[in-house]
């Protein structure tokens, strides 16, 4: 393995779902992380205690600077933004002000700093609809506003890296899910509507039924077809796309998938089979924005980064987040 170098890195979204499994892998190779996070949609439950956190907003430039200045980092990892398509054709100002603007400012903060590295999660939304494998190489035609504030900061990031001359890692997002085996960190908000915090919340009977929304679109069964990565494999991705970052000094964009898709159906199907008990299914109209199918072609991202994943596996990713959902069960401000 790569060293990672002894400069700081900065995640900024470093509280959240994902941010939090990325400082948990980089810690464990004793790299020094700095998390900057507003905790709108992060929680401080979340934050590792072996990291330096700033509570702070990516707007704030001026904050960003100093941050970079005074803890000499020479690396970012950008994952803060909002998510939530319905919300963000509902409220584009909202989207355009925090993802693009927040982007916008995050990369000019790079002008004459010691940043080398800039690693930004993107969105397969990006690619919109596509009834086949995604390639890094298609023509990009996001069908909801925030995969257009996704397509919009890949274009930023792309366009600044030449002028403030720092190499970058765009990595697309495909659908993620599960929790760290380690026990410790996954999905806090009880409001989050992805299928594997659903079903979690289902095993553990604080919801009654499993609702899946659309069942007439263009596959085999009807429902949504989604290609699902463990966040703990998603996370190694960074690492590894930091390390080749550092060793080739070449910019580069890839999926991340295992390559392979699922119905909604077919996991929800395997879900009640594990936990041995009759489940309520209920068809529901299908949300707006919504891409009937999903999945990724990962040829481009196993020939750069020589990468193999440790937690492909459907039961093991139902596993790891009903584990974690007992655990937060248990805590009072959680459950």
């Amino acid at each position: 393995m790569l060293t990672l170098g002894m400069k700081k890195i900065l995640v900024t979204g470093g509280a959240g779902y994902i941010g939090s499994h990325i400082t948990e892998q980089l810690i464990k190779l004793n790299k020094n992380v700095v998390i900057l996070d507003n905790l709108k949609t992060g929680y401080k439950l979340l934050i590792n205690k072996k990291a330096k956190f700033i509570k702070g907003d990516i707007q704030n430039i001026k904050l960003v600077r100093k941050i970079i200045k005074e803890n000499e980092i020479n690396t970012i990892i950008h994952l803060a933004g909002l998510i939530d398509v319905l919300e963000s054709g509902r409220n584009k100002k909202k989207y355009y002000k925090n993802n693009i603007l927040g982007t916008l400012n995050l990369v000019k903060a790079c002008k004459k700093s010691s940043i080398k590295y800039f690693i930004f999660s993107s969105s397969a939304g990006v690619y919109g609809n596509i009834p086949k494998a995604c390639k890094e190489s298609m023509n990009l035609k996001p069908i909801n506003y925030y995969a257009y504030t996704k397509m919009k900061c890949e274009k930023i990031i792309k366009k600044y890296s030449k002028v403030y001359n720092f190499n970058y890692s765009i990595l697309r997002y495909f659908n993620v899910c599960g929790a760290s085996p380690s026990g410790r960190i996954g999905i806090v908000n009880n409001n989050n509507k992805s299928l594997f915090k659903t079903l979690s919340r289902l095993a553990l009977k604080k919801i009654p039924i499993i609702n899946i929304f659309g069942n007439q679109h263009p596959t085999k069964d009807g429902t949504c077809l989604r290609d699902f990565i463990h966040v703990s494999d998603l996370s190694s991705i960074h690492v590894r796309s930091l390390e080749l970052l550092i060793k080739k000094k070449k910019s580069f964009l890839i999926n991340c998938g295992y390559g392979k898709g699922y119905s909604v159906l077919q996991i929800a199907n395997l879900f009640k089979k594990k936990i041995n008990r009759l489940t309520k299914i209920k068809f529901k109209k299908a949300r707006k924005g919504e891409i009937p199918i999903s999945y990724s072609n990962i040829d481009k991202m196993k020939k750069i980064l020589k990468w193999k994943p440790k937690y492909n596996n459907i039961n093991l990713i139902l596993k790891n987040s009903i584990n974690w959902e007992k655990k937060i069960s248990k805590l009072k401000a959680f459950s």
